[in-house]
């Protein structure tokens, strides 16, 4: 398979998000951040301004929090200090759903509405999923060791989260295996948002079947099953793990949009700007 890309048909299609914000006054002023935001100009531009603004603030909670949940927080009565580990554990795990929803909405926002921010944000999110899956997954194993005497057991929530894994997998490697552009976005697209399913499924696995793995330790208001000397630290990391995953995000989306822009006429501009 290969591709037969048009550079007239680029040019245009560079043009029609800024000629779609021109308008948007016109149509109606409601729908003006809409076309803003599908801009892929407008995206580059605005990922490169937040990004500093997401990542120095992750990186500052990310020390105060690993300060305060290895140090600061007392070991816990029954699982002594093994139970540091949900400082990581926590926040990759929730992350992992978190962003395979953003990845399956940006997902469907491309197949639907033809948007190609929708199909970029998607591809550049999908890595950052897949990371966050694998430390989810690696620091469950070594929790696991010492609480249920094994480094993986076949129980709900591991596997669950394991398919999880290989949707993201399977949505890089169905991109990958595309030359053209746009038949990988449809093809990975459609997984995307068909392997939706599986987040209520992970989330509420231990709910529904008996589970080895504990219950939801964070959700529970009305009665809280964690110390608030334990429970900052944590708030702590799951702030700096979102900040951060922003910032990887802002990267990881200008570098999509070069690869997918590298033709448009705006591209050149704004490099220009960029040079000191």
């Amino acid at each position: 398979m290969s591709s037969h890309p048009d550079s007239r048909a680029d040019s245009r299609a560079d043009s029609t998000a800024e000629s779609q914000a021109a308008a948007a006054p016109r149509t109606g002023t409601r729908w003006l951040w809409f076309h803003k935001l599908s801009s892929p100009p407008y995206a580059f531009r605005t990922s490169g301004k937040l990004r500093p603004w997401f990542l120095w603030p992750a990186l500052i909670l990310m020390a105060i929090g690993l300060y305060g949940g290895l140090v600061l927080a007392p070991a816990d009565y029954q699982q002594k200090d093994a139970f540091r580990i949900i400082y990581v554990h926590v926040p990759a795990g929730i992350l992992s759903l978190q962003v395979y929803i953003v990845m399956a909405i940006a997902a469907a926002v491309g197949l639907i509405w033809r948007i190609k921010l929708g199909h970029a944000l998607a591809a550049a999110i999908a890595p950052i999923g897949a990371w966050l899956t694998v430390l989810c997954l690696a620091t469950g194993s070594i929790y696991g060791k010492p609480m249920w005497g094994t480094w993986w057991e076949w129980e709900p929530r591991l596997t669950s989260e394991l398919i999880m894994l290989f949707l993201y997998l399977g949505y890089m490697a169905l991109r990958n295996s595309f030359d053209d552009v746009q038949r990988a976005d449809r093809a990975a697209d459609v997984l995307a948002i068909v392997g939706v399913v599986n987040v209520p499924i992970v989330k509420y696995s231990v709910e529904w079947w008996t589970s080895l793995h504990q219950g939801p330790t964070f959700s529970k208001l009305d009665a809280p099953s964690m110390a608030a000397s334990m429970a900052w630290p944590w708030v702590l990391m799951m702030l700096a793990f979102m900040l951060y995953c922003a910032a990887v995000t802002c990267d990881r989306l200008r570098t999509e949009i070069l690869k997918r822009e590298r033709n448009a006429s705006w591209l050149g501009e704004q490099l220009k700007e960029l040079k000191p």
